[in-house]
């Protein structure tokens, strides 16, 4: 093991320390009841693995509030097309944990979104280019809608929109998401979260223009 590699590790190792001695001694009684009592998380949050976006503090939610599933892009699989983590996660929290509402969580400056526009950036992963797939209908609804003068940024800033929106879609192609809409147990939103500013702009099922939060659309 390198010395930077040690270096990891021990700064791994006091920030557990810190959460024993800090964060879970603080509030020990209320984790001593989460490990007595099931689980019961009100929302799935379908988030990009980006490490600068912190959903918890983003939603100042607390333990036990949201059961959260990352991967690249914040993608969700068409149902049947590739059935796997992402899959397993929503059917389980919808049928078993009986989440009442499921967010899809896009940020700025992403980039898998950046890969979606620069193929040839992920020539050498082609498990990311396969990956990225899922995301190969959002990048042609942003070059249709977009105007073909636009800034690197402004393309960017649509792709990351269109693809929550498409993710969106993609999620209600699931039987357990379909059913539960169907009940109206269930609702689903899309957020755009920008990470300069802390802002974030949200959507809601059917439809398509990303409001700030608080607004009413």
């Amino acid at each position: 093991m390198t010395a930077n590699n040690q270096d990891v590790l021990a700064r791994l190792k006091q920030g557990a320390l810190r959460f024993q001695t800090e964060v879970h001694a603080s509030k020990a009684e209320e984790y001593q009841k989460m490990a007595s009592t099931p689980q019961r998380p009100h929302t799935l949050v379908i988030a990009c693995a980006d490490s600068r976006v912190d959903v918890e503090s983003l939603l100042s939610a607390e333990p036990g509030e949201i059961f959260i599933t990352r991967n690249v892009g914040n993608m969700v699989p068409a149902y049947g097309e590739m059935l796997g983590g992402v899959s397993a996660v929503i059917e389980y929290a919808v049928i078993a944990l009986k989440v009442r509402h499921i967010m899809v969580c896009g940020h700025s400056d992403c980039g898998a979104m950046k890969a979606l526009l620069n193929p040839e950036s992920t020539q050498d992963m082609p498990t990311v280019r396969s990956w990225l797939a899922n995301g190969h209908a959002a990048l042609r609804v942003a070059d249709f809608v977009g105007e073909k003068n636009e800034r690197p940024g402004e393309r960017l800033c649509q792709l990351t929109e269109e693809n929550v929106l498409m993710q969106m879609s993609h999620l209600k192609t699931h039987p357990s998401v379909a059913g539960g809409l169907a009940r109206q147990v269930l609702t689903i939103s899309g957020w755009v979260y920008e990470i300069a500013t802390g802002t974030v702009r949200i959507v809601g099922e059917g439809g398509r223009t990303f409001m700030p939060v608080g607004t009413d659309a």
